[in-house]
């Protein structure tokens, strides 16, 4: 980047955390930055990462810089640069405290570039505060969630409401939001320990910490989906969070109107159109961990419901076992892809008029803009809370009953 040239330029740095989930809502935000005139945006990744990145960002000016992800890293496989190629989830704390490594090669690429205007790095790379300070540009920060969820999880945290005699399942009252109840399977271990410690304890002070001493937040959702909860973090809070979203509605889906190119499930999604058949589109996110036999029970319970589906799974995977029996669970109702697909174009399609979904916040969003409602299975993080704010706040969806 020439620097000379870049002068009367306004330059956002963007460092999105290594996992789809949080990288995607950054892409979409560079996107919306550089409809701006004047505007430079980098993004900084890793190698690993690089691809996925640059395939997004193809069609903009947007800069990719590549960090080396750091090496020997205990309980870390080699190679692995992203949550979703981590063996297990038990991984995440070791994982992304590693990236604090990353930091003096940070720090010299910052020094390489144009002044910088100002940064919106993932709340998970905490230490990015610490650069930023250094090279005297402010920090935004982005968690990814809903502020709902953060607002519930202040609350809780703040007035140690999970520590009393209830049962796990017990439901718990807010006292800011009466309306509102909770348990304590809706959140992680962290905030049920009254104790915590351990690595996962240090990584979320970390974060938190830094999230407070940063100039604000930005949040991929709009204030009129959370107008009470927007109110309340930014009177409560110490810097302002900024509503931006929903940033799906940056991309445009990339639909291919030739039919030779489309995909083979676009294809699927077609004849089914034809056919004046309803289609169930069912995808858990990246990340979640679902065991063979609980698969295997997904599919009957599809196969049994004698709705057509269109199901998206994790890419293969050893412990899956026999892929042939899972496909003959599932009938000639359903087809199963192991692929990356654009989850918008899906969503949009007029056959698609239901989603089983994770509640991943991405997820929740895109389902909201396409007007597709939505069958809440959360599985761990923030998908607990976001269940309760489609079903029991927005309701836009329904709740899918399950033991433990």
């Amino acid at each position: 980047m020439d620097a000379s040239s870049s002068d009367s330029k306004y330059h956002v740095v963007l460092f999105p955390f290594m996992s789809k989930g949080h990288t995607i809502p950054l892409l979409h935000l560079g996107r919306l930055l550089l409809r701006r005139p004047n505007f430079i945006v980098t993004v900084f990744t890793t190698s690993g990462n690089h691809s996925f990145i640059a395939n997004s960002l193809s069609d903009t000016t947007a800069f990719i810089i590549d960090l080396p992800f750091p090496q020997n890293v205990p309980q870390i496989p080699a190679g692995v640069e992203s949550t979703d190629k981590l063996p297990s989830m038990s991984l995440f704390a070791p994982f992304a405290l590693s990236t604090k490594l990353m930091q003096p090669d940070f720090e010299k690429a910052i020094e390489t570039l144009p002044r910088v205007n100002f940064m919106v790095s993932d709340g998970f790379l905490w230490w990015t505060l610490d650069s930023a300070i250094k090279f005297g540009f402010p920090r935004l920060v982005s968690f990814g969630m809903s502020i709902y969820s953060s607002c519930l999880c202040k609350v809780v945290f703040e007035h140690r409401l999970l520590f009393g005699p209830e049962s796990d399942d017990e439901l718990i009252t807010l006292p800011q939001f009466p309306w509102i109840k909770v348990t304590r399977n809706d959140f992680g271990s962290t905030f049920r320990d009254p104790e915590p410690s351990g690595p996962h304890f240090e990584f979320n002070i970390a974060t938190i910490t830094a999230a407070i001493n940063s100039y604000g937040a930005i949040i991929n959702s709009f204030y009129e989906l959370e107008a009470t909860f927007a109110d309340y973090w930014n009177k409560e809070n110490g810097n302002t969070a900024w509503f931006v979203g929903p940033l799906c509605l940056a991309d445009a889906p990339r639909v291919e109107h030739e039919p030779r190119k489309k995909p083979t499930w676009i294809k699927w999604l077609d004849q089914k159109l034809e056919q004046g058949r309803s289609v169930l589109y069912a995808a858990f996110g990246s990340q979640v961990d679902i065991s063979p036999q609980q698969l295997k029970e997904i599919a009957i319970g599809l196969k049994k419901s004698k709705v057509h589906f269109l199901w998206v799974m994790k890419a293969k995977d050893p412990q899956f076992g026999d892929e042939s029996e899972l496909e003959e669970n599932i009938g000639d109702g359903g087809i199963i892809v192991r692929e990356w697909v654009d989850q918008r174009e899906i969503l949009i399609h007029q056959s698609v008029n239901g989603f089983l979904s994770h509640c991943g916040w991405n997820s929740v969003l895109e389902s909201i803009c396409a007007g597709v409602p939505i069958l809440a299975w959360p599985m761990m993080a923030d998908q607990p809370l976001n269940a309760r704010m489609v079903v029991e706040e927005i309701k836009v969806g329904l709740r899918v009953k399950t033991c433990n």
